[in-house]
């Protein structure tokens, strides 16, 4: 079988990843071309990547490239228009989350999918492919847990990124929308259900730029579905010792911990600090092997023609639960969320 010409949209720190694995880690696809306005990332895919065919026009690659996919991972804001202009031009389509910036945005990907039914379209909710959630989800398919009735999930970005996202704050939609879309869809998944109602909060006491932009450094909200079942999630950007993702799902007869301890390696330190394990950095560390799964699994369903798992409803859905999770956060009361 041909391998799949793959097209890549965004080169920084998340599409090196993505480009690295079409180009070096997945047999059965090859990265013919890459798109960027920054000349230091055509430059990286020329000189990394082997890359021959790069463009600094989304559209001009679409027309000219030799390429049956497309990757996106671009700025939040393009995602939508770039993934109807791909789907429209015949490429099947693999985007980074989060899927719009805006409902009325997903709602417009939406039928640009339904326009295509014979091309892939794949959503990059990458954590439903890690493989200890993955695991998890098996183990409630097989009922281990009996009924899951509760998802409290935490992601919290290292202290040594707060600058970062410090410089991001006035136009990242605030911190719901900006953390929160991994675990909202992780307690979907595993809760097989839609939250019906949301409650959040925020709080900030160490860097003080955060509320100026009228945003919080910590955020947590508590979730409510019409069968009861409940879901927390508590998100921030301070975490002194690294990057930290825990999930918990309870259920009628026991309950699923993934990453209590955000540890890098089985490798335990001994030293003056006593007995010491290491954390992971950051998302590209943690969700290295997610992120090449899911890139696998989008070149197999080009190739057969099988449908992803994620849909693009998916996406909508999580992006009307942050948004209403955002309105209660700066409203200070519950919000009925609205699909």
């Amino acid at each position: 079988m041909e391998k799949v010409k793959v097209g890549i949209a965004g080169l920084g720190r998340l599409g090196k990843v993505h480009a690295n694995n079409i180009a070096y880690k997945i047999p059965n696809a090859e990265l013919t071309a890459a798109c960027s306005i920054m000349p230091a990332e055509l430059e990286y895919a020329q000189n990394e990547l082997g890359v021959k065919d790069v463009y600094t026009d989304f559209d001009e690659m679409l027309a000219k490239a030799d390429i049956d996919a497309v990757a996106i991972v671009t700025t939040s804001g393009l995602h939508c228009s770039q993934i109807a202009k791909a789907l429209d031009a015949g490429k099947h389509v693999f985007s980074e989350k989060p899927l719009g910036v805006n409902v009325e945005e997903c709602k417009q990907a939406e039928v640009a999918v339904e326009r295509h039914p014979e091309l892939s379209f794949f959503l990059g909710f990458m954590r439903r492919f890690d493989p200890s959630y993955a695991y998890a989800m098996e183990k409630i398919k097989a009922g281990l847990i009996g009924e899951p009735y509760m998802v409290k999930a935490t992601g919290i970005d290292p202290e040594a990124l707060v600058q970062g996202a410090i410089r991001f704050a006035p136009t990242s939609g605030g911190i719901f929308i900006d953390m929160a879309i991994h675990d909202i869809d992780l307690m979907r998944w595993f809760l097989g259900e839609d939250p019906v109602e949301v409650y959040a909060s925020g709080a900030t006491f160490k860097h003080p730029e955060f509320k100026a932009a009228g945003d919080d450094e910590t955020g947590v909200a508590m979730y409510k579905c019409k069968s009861g079942k409940i879901g927390f999630v508590h998100v921030g950007r301070t975490a002194p010792y690294g990057y930290h993702v825990e999930t918990e799902i309870v259920g009628t007869e026991g309950t699923l911990r993934i990453s209590p301890v955000p540890e890098k390696n089985l490798c335990m330190i001994y030293d003056k600090n006593g007995a010491v394990k290491e954390c992971v950095s950051g998302f590209p560390e943690r969700f290295a092997q997610a992120y090449l799964l899911e890139m696998q699994e989008f070149i197999d369903c080009v190739q057969t023609g099988r449908k992803p798992e994620v849909k693009v409803y998916d996406g909508t859905k999580s992006t009307q639960i942050a948004f209403a999770t955002t309105q209660s956060y700066k409203e200070g009361k519950p919000v009925v969320i609205d699909y």
